[in-house]
């Protein structure tokens, strides 16, 4: 499996968007060199308030451009980085990958998934409404979040915005993507 880097965004300051960067440095163990939400244990505010030695398996977000598509056929204009995510990607099935996938993004970088973004309400705050349109039910009424996946840097390197990314799948049984 197989899709590109569209665009890279980091912020410093703890802000729902994220500005887009010519390239973003992924530091291994840690996540995006200079963005808030780097370190080894949890950074998003909700996770520390709970407990701020819980590992930090959302070091780097990443999101498929084709929501912004989907989105924008019901009205909303989003674009890369208002979502607060670090890279955007196209032509790569993120949602559908199992916990433990290796993400190879240009020449070094190596991403390890962890699990799905949980949208919150910053969402509706964002864009009142939006976030019915980013989580939903399929079929069988089971919960969809739609807002990308979480991931922890394995190899650092730089990424930059026409990077290839390589979708290596774990071995053994795989584990569908919750909520981290």
């Amino acid at each position: 499996m197989r899709g590109t880097v569209t665009a890279v965004s980091s912020n410093g300051e703890y802000s729902f968007t994220k500005p887009n960067r010519d390239s973003i440095t992924l530091l291994a163990g840690l996540g995006v060199e200079g963005d808030v939400h780097a370190g080894v244990t949890v950074k998003h505010r909700s996770r520390v308030a709970q407990d701020p030695t819980q590992p930090n398996l959302r070091q780097v977000h990443l999101i498929h451009e084709e929501l912004f598509a989907e989105v924008g056929a019901e009205g909303f204009k989003v674009v890369p980085g208002d979502l607060g995510e670090n890279i955007t990607t196209r032509g790569i099935d993120l949602l559908g990958l199992p916990v433990g996938t290796l993400l190879r993004i240009g020449d070094d970088a190596v991403l390890e998934v962890t699990g799905l973004r949980n949208p919150c309400l910053q969402i509706d705050t964002f864009q009142d409404g939006l976030l019915k349109q980013v989580v939903g039910r399929d079929e069988a009424g089971n919960l969809v979040r739609k807002t990308g996946i979480m991931s922890i840097v394995k190899e650092g390197g730089v990424v930059r915005p026409g990077d290839a990314i390589e979708a290596e799948l774990p071995s053994g049984p795989h584990r569908p993507l919750e909520r981290v």
